[in-house]
């Protein structure tokens, strides 16, 4: 393998993870952890300052294992329980008592969750304030990225401090590499070097089967359930199940991809269910996958961390679209065509917050996913005069990084206007 491409494998580590619930509700229960382990007293209130965007993807959303919702739970809860050593999962041990205690803790009025309205990108202050001392962990650029950590004014951690352990580098670094480079990576990889990839088939399909047989949800899930008659149809009732069980807060951990649970169901499960029915070997569907992830992390990329544009449906539907072709043999030309059909289709998709109605989302990317391969299959593709498509499907991911930057800058502050007015 090209010595150049080694960095991928690092690439991949950083972006596929598992995860307990949404990403942002986590990663602010992360982060409030951490600032009460450094306060090193019984905390007595908690302050969090937060971008537009985790604000937004969790305002609604379920906290796992409870029956709450939305950033202020999530933080008092982290104020009772949160371990930080297990970053986005940092409360996967609460108990029915600490539930109660965080209760309790909301209802004086203990959280005070604000809009940092100037904070470009992603970025979480978390301060968390006792009798005698006061501590303080900023998150930025990525969910589980602590850059900067203070008690009573003494600083303990800067980001200058930390370059080994931030991330947000390495995901970057990503917008270097061509679709080439990837399908050059994904064919000749070291197997050993990727077989970690297909922890997150296992792991996704638990929530998936618990969403479609379980009462979670508005019953998305179970409606797909009735409709199911072959393999697309079983990975699309899946993936919006797994969505819909997560996004209501049932107690299991899914494998995310570029930061984000659902952004893993769609890149993981439609390639894997499809593999498994068709009786491809696994190395092969983890091999698929793996161009599924990078797909996702370069589309990321280029919208950003956290966008105007549905990330879940848009950037993991390409990845998702590329890997299927790849797995059923596709051209080169005909991944890349793929990858602009689904451009071509779907890059209108908004982002309105994390909640359940995402399992909707999630079935329409993946139809739209399953289309646009079928239409590079068969050596359909759409023109690349036709509307943001360039002459290249990297310049068609570029495009959709323009218009996502500097197209939408008005859009995030209109949807979550509109969301708040419904507190």
């Amino acid at each position: 393998m090209r010595k150049d491409l080694l960095i991928l494998t690092d690439i991949l580590k950083a972006n596929v993870a598992p995860a307990l619930g949404c990403t942002e509700p986590g990663a602010v229960a992360y982060a409030v952890s951490k600032a009460r382990e450094i306060l090193g007293e019984e905390p007595r209130e908690v302050y969090v300052a937060v971008d537009r965007d985790i604000l937004k993807n969790g305002m609604f959303v379920s906290i796992p294992g409870t029956k709450e919702k939305g950033l202020v739970f999530a933080a008092a809860l982290a104020l009772v329980c949160g371990k930080s050593e297990y970053k986005l999962e940092a409360l996967r041990e609460a108990t029915e008592e600490d539930i109660k205690k965080a209760h309790k803790i909301v209802n004086r009025k203990a959280v005070k969750i604000v809009l940092e309205k100037d904070a470009e990108g992603l970025y979480i202050k978390a301060s968390v304030v006792g009798d005698k001392h006061r501590a303080t962990v900023i998150v930025k650029d990525a969910h589980d990225n602590i850059v900067y950590e203070e008690r009573d004014g003494v600083v303990l951690k800067a980001k200058e401090e930390n370059l080994k352990e931030d991330k947000s580098w390495l995901k970057a670094k990503i917008k270097e590499f061509t679709i080439e480079d990837f399908l050059d990576y994904c064919d000749s990889v070291d197997f050993k070097e990727i077989e970690f990839i297909g922890e997150g088939i296992e792991m996704n399909k638990k929530i998936a089967y618990a969403g479609l047989n379980e009462e979670v949800g508005v019953g998305i899930g179970k409606m797909l359930k009735r409709q199911i008659r072959d393999e697309e149809s079983l990975a699309k009732a899946l993936t919006a199940a797994a969505s819909e069980a997560r996004m209501s807060g049932y107690p299991l951990p899914v494998m995310s991809s570029a930061g984000s649970g659902n952004h893993g169901l769609v890149a993981i499960l439609p390639i894997a269910i499809i593999g498994e029915e068709r009786g491809y070997d696994r190395e092969k569907i983890i091999r698929a996958i793996t161009l599924s992830h990078l797909l996702t992390a370069y589309v990321k990329a280029y919208i950003g961390v956290l966008s105007p544009i549905c990330g879940c449906g848009v950037a993991a539907g390409v990845g998702m679209s590329a890997g299927l072709t790849y797995l059923l043999g596709g051209s080169r030309k005909q991944i890349k065509g793929a990858v602009s059909n689904m451009l071509a289709g779907l890059s209108g998709m908004i982002c309105d917050g994390a909640k359940i109605g995402c399992a909707y989302k999630l079935s329409i990317s993946v139809t739209a996913a399953l289309e646009a391969s079928k239409f590079a299959m068969e050596n359909i593709f759409i023109p690349s005069d036709n509307g943001i498509l360039g002459n290249t499907a990297e310049e068609s991911i570029k495009n959709l990084g323009r218009i996502s930057v500097e197209g939408m800058k008005n859009a995030d502050d209109v949807i979550l206007d509109i969301m708040l007015k419904k507190q």
